[in-house]
């Protein structure tokens, strides 16, 4: 994060959204994509180096459970990745910040928390409710 950032703290007395804010979570999304990728590239050199015939049977079934996990987490860390590049775009096209569903601001603390959120906690709670309806039917 930048110099001038790094004290800052979004606030619900300035106005929402303004150019100091999307800096702020253009900044803390960079810097959670950029530990997702270190994470991955650390993860796929301890999967090379564990890339060895073992040839115990329990170490080998140990070692590929292992590697079943990690890849898991891999997996859902891409997904993440292409969230919060999508957030990404948003803040470069002006709907950051906003519900996609009313259009109402996000608020500030739900931001921090989880800053690839795209719907107010309203909304998210309502698109909860209905999809644990339609699961219970």
């Amino acid at each position: 994060m930048s110099a001038k950032l790094k004290d800052y703290r979004p606030s619900e007395k300035e106005p929402f959204m303004n150019e100091k804010q999307r800096e702020y979570f253009r900044a803390k999304l960079l810097a959670w994509k950029e530990d997702i990728l270190k994470e991955a590239r650390e993860t796929l050199q301890h999967l090379q180096d564990e890339n060895q015939n073992h040839p115990d049977l329990a170490d080998r079934a140990s070692s590929e459970t292992d590697r079943a996990i990690e890849l898991r987490a891999r997996d859902r860390q891409r997904k993440l990745i292409a969230k919060i590049d999508a957030a990404l775009a948003r803040i470069d096209d002006g709907t950051y910040g906003y519900c996609e569903e009313t259009g109402e601001p996000i608020s500030l603390r739900r931001l921090e928390a989880r800053p690839i959120a795209t719907l107010s906690i309203e909304a998210q709670e309502r698109h909860e409710r209905r999809e644990r309806v339609y699961r219970d039917d």
